[in-house]
Protein backbone atom coordinates (compact mmCIF):
# COMPACT_ATOMS: atom_id res chain seq x y z
CA UNK A 1 0.00 0.00 0.00
CA UNK A 2 2.53 2.58 -1.13
CA UNK A 3 0.92 4.40 -4.05
CA UNK A 4 -2.05 6.69 -4.45
CA UNK A 5 -3.45 4.36 -7.11
CA UNK A 6 -3.49 1.49 -4.62
CA UNK A 7 -5.28 3.60 -2.03
CA UNK A 8 -7.89 4.64 -4.57
CA UNK A 9 -8.38 1.11 -5.92
CA UNK A 10 -8.83 -0.55 -2.53
CA UNK A 11 -10.53 2.33 -0.72
CA UNK A 12 -13.58 0.24 0.22
CA UNK A 13 -11.34 -2.43 1.75
CA UNK A 14 -9.23 0.05 3.66
CA UNK A 15 -12.17 1.41 5.64
CA UNK A 16 -13.17 -2.08 6.80
CA UNK A 17 -11.73 -2.74 10.25
CA UNK A 18 -11.43 -6.45 9.41
CA UNK A 19 -9.17 -5.68 6.42
CA UNK A 20 -7.67 -2.18 6.50
CA UNK A 21 -4.07 -1.60 5.50
CA UNK A 22 -2.63 -4.75 7.14
CA UNK A 23 -5.24 -6.98 5.51
CA UNK A 24 -4.72 -5.41 2.11
CA UNK A 25 -0.99 -5.96 2.42
CA UNK A 26 -1.65 -9.60 3.40
CA UNK A 27 -3.77 -10.05 0.26
CA UNK A 28 -0.96 -8.58 -1.85
CA UNK A 29 1.56 -11.02 -0.34
CA UNK A 30 -0.61 -14.08 -0.97
CA UNK A 31 -0.19 -16.58 -3.79
CA UNK A 32 -3.18 -18.75 -4.63
CA UNK A 33 -3.96 -21.52 -7.09
CA UNK A 34 -7.41 -21.92 -8.60
CA UNK A 35 -8.27 -25.35 -9.98
CA UNK A 36 -10.64 -24.88 -12.89
CA UNK A 37 -11.29 -21.58 -14.69
CA UNK A 38 -14.95 -22.45 -15.20
CA UNK A 39 -18.25 -21.80 -13.45
CA UNK A 40 -16.76 -21.57 -9.93
CA UNK A 41 -13.14 -20.74 -10.58
CA UNK A 42 -13.80 -17.82 -12.93
CA UNK A 43 -15.96 -15.68 -10.60
CA UNK A 44 -13.69 -16.52 -7.67
CA UNK A 45 -10.67 -15.45 -9.72
CA UNK A 46 -12.29 -12.18 -10.80
CA UNK A 47 -13.17 -11.18 -7.24
CA UNK A 48 -9.77 -12.22 -5.88
CA UNK A 49 -7.90 -10.30 -8.57
CA UNK A 50 -10.13 -7.30 -7.85
CA UNK A 51 -9.36 -7.73 -4.13
CA UNK A 52 -5.63 -7.38 -4.76
CA UNK A 53 -4.31 -10.93 -4.41
CA UNK A 54 -0.61 -10.90 -5.24
CA UNK A 55 -0.37 -13.96 -7.49
CA UNK A 56 -3.06 -16.17 -9.00
CA UNK A 57 -2.27 -19.42 -10.80
CA UNK A 58 -5.15 -20.56 -13.01
CA UNK A 59 -4.97 -24.30 -13.69
CA UNK A 60 -7.23 -25.61 -16.44
CA UNK A 61 -6.60 -27.74 -19.52
CA UNK A 62 -9.96 -27.01 -21.19
CA UNK A 63 -10.93 -24.67 -23.99
CA UNK A 64 -13.96 -22.40 -24.09
CA UNK A 65 -17.05 -24.05 -25.62
CA UNK A 66 -20.41 -22.55 -26.50
CA UNK A 67 -22.23 -24.37 -23.67
CA UNK A 68 -19.87 -22.75 -21.14
CA UNK A 69 -21.23 -19.29 -21.89
CA UNK A 70 -24.51 -19.91 -20.02
CA UNK A 71 -22.62 -19.64 -16.70
CA UNK A 72 -18.92 -18.85 -17.31
CA UNK A 73 -19.40 -15.15 -17.92
CA UNK A 74 -15.69 -14.30 -17.92
CA UNK A 75 -15.67 -15.55 -21.55
CA UNK A 76 -17.17 -14.14 -24.75
CA UNK A 77 -18.63 -15.78 -27.85
CA UNK A 78 -15.63 -14.74 -29.91
CA UNK A 79 -13.32 -16.63 -27.53
CA UNK A 80 -14.81 -20.07 -28.20
CA UNK A 81 -11.99 -22.54 -28.80
CA UNK A 82 -9.38 -20.60 -26.82
CA UNK A 83 -7.61 -21.97 -23.75
CA UNK A 84 -9.61 -21.08 -20.66
CA UNK A 85 -6.58 -20.48 -18.44
CA UNK A 86 -4.96 -18.05 -20.87
CA UNK A 87 -8.19 -16.27 -21.81
CA UNK A 88 -9.26 -15.86 -18.19
CA UNK A 89 -5.75 -14.65 -17.28
CA UNK A 90 -6.08 -11.81 -19.79
CA UNK A 91 -9.38 -10.78 -18.20
CA UNK A 92 -7.85 -10.75 -14.71
CA UNK A 93 -4.88 -8.67 -15.85
CA UNK A 94 -7.24 -6.19 -17.49
CA UNK A 95 -9.22 -5.96 -14.26
CA UNK A 96 -6.19 -5.48 -12.01
CA UNK A 97 -2.73 -5.15 -13.59
CA UNK A 98 -1.23 -5.31 -10.10
CA UNK A 99 -2.13 -8.98 -9.69
CA UNK A 100 0.34 -11.39 -11.24
CA UNK A 101 -1.59 -14.08 -13.13
CA UNK A 102 -0.02 -17.35 -14.25
CA UNK A 103 -2.11 -19.51 -16.61
CA UNK A 104 -1.35 -23.22 -16.43
CA UNK A 105 -2.87 -25.10 -19.37
CA UNK A 106 -2.65 -28.54 -17.79
CA UNK A 107 -4.98 -31.06 -16.21
CA UNK A 108 -4.14 -31.51 -12.54
CA UNK A 109 -3.88 -35.09 -11.31
CA UNK A 110 -2.21 -37.30 -8.76
CA UNK A 111 1.09 -37.13 -10.63
CA UNK A 112 1.52 -33.36 -10.82
CA UNK A 113 -0.69 -31.91 -8.06
CA UNK A 114 2.05 -31.63 -5.44
CA UNK A 115 4.35 -29.84 -7.87
CA UNK A 116 1.69 -27.45 -9.13
CA UNK A 117 0.39 -26.58 -5.66
CA UNK A 118 3.55 -26.80 -3.59
CA UNK A 119 4.56 -23.12 -3.71
CA UNK A 120 1.21 -21.38 -3.23
CA UNK A 121 -0.30 -20.23 0.06
CA UNK A 122 -3.92 -21.21 -0.59
CA UNK A 123 -5.80 -23.47 -3.01
CA UNK A 124 -9.32 -23.04 -4.39
CA UNK A 125 -10.83 -26.10 -6.04
CA UNK A 126 -13.73 -25.50 -8.40
CA UNK A 127 -13.39 -28.64 -10.51
CA UNK A 128 -16.35 -30.89 -11.30
CA UNK A 129 -15.04 -34.43 -10.84
CA UNK A 130 -14.10 -36.50 -7.81
CA UNK A 131 -10.82 -37.84 -9.17
CA UNK A 132 -9.41 -34.33 -9.41
CA UNK A 133 -10.89 -33.30 -6.05
CA UNK A 134 -9.19 -36.26 -4.39
CA UNK A 135 -5.86 -35.50 -6.06
CA UNK A 136 -6.03 -31.86 -4.98
CA UNK A 137 -7.04 -32.84 -1.43
CA UNK A 138 -4.13 -35.29 -1.17
CA UNK A 139 -1.64 -32.69 -2.43
CA UNK A 140 -2.92 -30.06 -0.02
CA UNK A 141 -2.60 -32.51 2.88
CA UNK A 142 0.92 -33.46 1.84
CA UNK A 143 2.04 -29.85 1.44
CA UNK A 144 0.07 -28.40 4.36
CA UNK A 145 -1.95 -26.06 2.14
CA UNK A 146 -5.41 -24.82 3.15
CA UNK A 147 -8.06 -25.81 0.61
CA UNK A 148 -11.30 -24.03 -0.23
CA UNK A 149 -13.63 -26.43 -2.01
CA UNK A 150 -16.80 -25.56 -3.90
CA UNK A 151 -19.33 -27.62 -5.84
CA UNK A 152 -22.62 -27.03 -7.66
CA UNK A 153 -25.36 -29.01 -9.36
CA UNK A 154 -28.90 -28.24 -10.44
CA UNK A 155 -29.93 -25.46 -7.98
CA UNK A 156 -27.69 -26.53 -5.07
CA UNK A 157 -24.19 -25.56 -4.03
CA UNK A 158 -21.71 -26.02 -1.22
CA UNK A 159 -18.46 -24.50 -0.02
CA UNK A 160 -15.99 -25.36 2.75
CA UNK A 161 -12.43 -24.84 3.97
CA UNK A 162 -10.10 -27.70 4.86
CA UNK A 163 -7.05 -26.40 6.73
CA UNK A 164 -4.71 -29.43 6.49
CA UNK A 165 -4.07 -29.49 10.24
CA UNK A 166 -3.53 -32.90 11.88
CA UNK A 167 -6.70 -32.48 13.97
CA UNK A 168 -8.85 -31.06 11.15
CA UNK A 169 -11.12 -32.86 8.68
CA UNK A 170 -10.19 -33.04 5.00
CA UNK A 171 -12.36 -33.26 1.90
CA UNK A 172 -12.44 -37.08 2.03
CA UNK A 173 -13.77 -36.98 5.59
CA UNK A 174 -16.84 -35.47 3.87
CA UNK A 175 -16.82 -37.66 0.72
CA UNK A 176 -14.60 -40.69 1.43
CA UNK A 177 -15.38 -42.51 -1.84
CA UNK A 178 -16.78 -41.48 -5.19
CA UNK A 179 -20.56 -41.85 -4.88
CA UNK A 180 -21.95 -44.60 -7.15
CA UNK A 181 -24.48 -42.08 -8.47
CA UNK A 182 -21.97 -39.24 -8.80
CA UNK A 183 -23.46 -36.33 -10.70
CA UNK A 184 -21.86 -33.68 -12.90
CA UNK A 185 -23.25 -30.44 -14.27
CA UNK A 186 -23.13 -32.00 -17.72
CA UNK A 187 -25.46 -34.81 -16.57
CA UNK A 188 -27.88 -32.98 -14.29
CA UNK A 189 -27.54 -29.34 -15.35
CA UNK A 190 -26.92 -26.21 -13.30
CA UNK A 191 -28.57 -22.80 -13.23
CA UNK A 192 -25.91 -20.36 -14.40
CA UNK A 193 -26.29 -17.78 -11.64
CA UNK A 194 -25.63 -20.43 -8.97
CA UNK A 195 -22.00 -20.73 -10.05
CA UNK A 196 -21.58 -17.01 -9.42
CA UNK A 197 -23.08 -17.36 -5.94
CA UNK A 198 -20.84 -20.24 -4.87
CA UNK A 199 -17.75 -18.90 -6.65
CA UNK A 200 -18.22 -15.59 -4.84
CA UNK A 201 -18.56 -17.44 -1.53
CA UNK A 202 -15.25 -19.17 -2.25
CA UNK A 203 -13.60 -15.80 -2.86
CA UNK A 204 -15.17 -14.41 0.33
CA UNK A 205 -13.81 -17.30 2.38
CA UNK A 206 -10.36 -16.81 0.83
CA UNK A 207 -10.33 -13.12 1.77
CA UNK A 208 -11.51 -13.89 5.31
CA UNK A 209 -8.89 -16.62 5.69
CA UNK A 210 -6.06 -14.39 4.48
CA UNK A 211 -7.10 -11.36 6.54
CA UNK A 212 -8.13 -13.26 9.66
CA UNK A 213 -11.60 -11.76 9.40
CA UNK A 214 -14.68 -13.21 11.04
CA UNK A 215 -15.37 -16.93 11.25
CA UNK A 216 -14.43 -18.96 8.21
CA UNK A 217 -15.94 -22.28 7.18
CA UNK A 218 -12.96 -24.15 8.59
CA UNK A 219 -14.31 -27.57 9.58
CA UNK A 220 -17.81 -26.73 8.35
CA UNK A 221 -19.78 -27.20 5.13
CA UNK A 222 -22.10 -24.42 3.94
CA UNK A 223 -25.00 -25.78 1.89
CA UNK A 224 -27.08 -23.46 -0.32
CA UNK A 225 -30.44 -24.27 -1.94
CA UNK A 226 -31.16 -21.82 -4.74
CA UNK A 227 -34.75 -22.93 -5.24
CA UNK A 228 -35.82 -22.18 -1.67
CA UNK A 229 -33.11 -19.56 -1.02
CA UNK A 230 -32.30 -21.37 2.21
CA UNK A 231 -28.85 -22.12 3.60
CA UNK A 232 -27.51 -24.23 6.40
CA UNK A 233 -24.04 -24.84 7.76
CA UNK A 234 -23.08 -28.22 9.20
CA UNK A 235 -20.08 -29.13 11.31
CA UNK A 236 -17.68 -31.67 9.86
CA UNK A 237 -15.58 -33.82 12.19
CA UNK A 238 -12.36 -35.55 11.30
CA UNK A 239 -13.06 -39.15 10.28
CA UNK A 240 -10.71 -41.58 12.09
CA UNK A 241 -11.18 -43.97 9.16
CA UNK A 242 -10.63 -41.37 6.42
CA UNK A 243 -8.72 -42.87 3.47
CA UNK A 244 -6.74 -39.64 3.05
CA UNK A 245 -5.93 -38.19 6.47
CA UNK A 246 -6.45 -40.94 9.06
CA UNK A 247 -3.41 -41.82 11.10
Amino acid sequence: MTSEIDIDRFARHLVLKEIGGPGQQALARTSIAIIGAGGLGAPAALYLAAAGIGTISLIDADTVSVDNLQRQIIYRTGQIGTAKAKTAARALRALNPGTRVKPVVKAIDGENAKRLLGKVDLVLDGCDNYETRYAVNAACLAKGKPLISGAVGRWDGQVSIFNARPDAPCYRCWVPQTPPDAETCERVGVVGALTGVIGSMMAMEAIKHICGAGQTLDGRIHLFDGLSMESRTVKLDKDPACPACAG
